[in-house]
């Protein structure tokens, strides 16, 4: 299947979904004393799918490569900003491993993705497109 538009990608739909959970749990009650922690973790989030779209756009694979990298990393830094969520009890250990596993299934398929374009670049194919 070729991907025509960002739309398309599996890893932007499973990003918006992570998105999504992470603002229904910073609406919750428990993260209104907690602005920083809640805004961190709704800036990091963005960019995991800001990263892939500006990195899918950009119409190379180089730059597709680095810029899911970034989304990659910043999946990251949800996952310990949940860790830390979970520690000051912001969060149950249920709400913590949904949203953590969905995550550790995003990077894993956005893994599988660069592994895939730095193939496709040592075979002589650059564009996304």
């Amino acid at each position: 299947m070729k991907i025509n538009s960002f739309e398309d990608l599996e890893i932007w739909k499973s990003s918006l979904k992570i998105t999504r959970d992470i603002y229904d749990l910073t609406a919750k009650r428990d993260f209104s004393h907690d602005f920083e922690l809640k805004n961190q973790l709704k800036r990091a989030v963005i960019s995991i799918s800001s990263n892939i779209v500006e990195g899918f756009e950009k119409n190379n694979n180089n730059e597709f490569i680095r810029f899911l990298k970034i989304a990659k990393g910043s999946s990251g830094e949800v996952r310990n900003q949940l860790y830390i969520a979970l520690n000051v009890k912001l969060i149950t250990q249920e709400e913590f491993e949904t949203v953590n596993n969905e995550l550790l299934l995003l990077n894993s398929k956005i893994g599988s993705l660069i592994v895939y374009l730095i193939n496709q670049r040592s075979l002589g194919h650059f564009k996304t497109r």
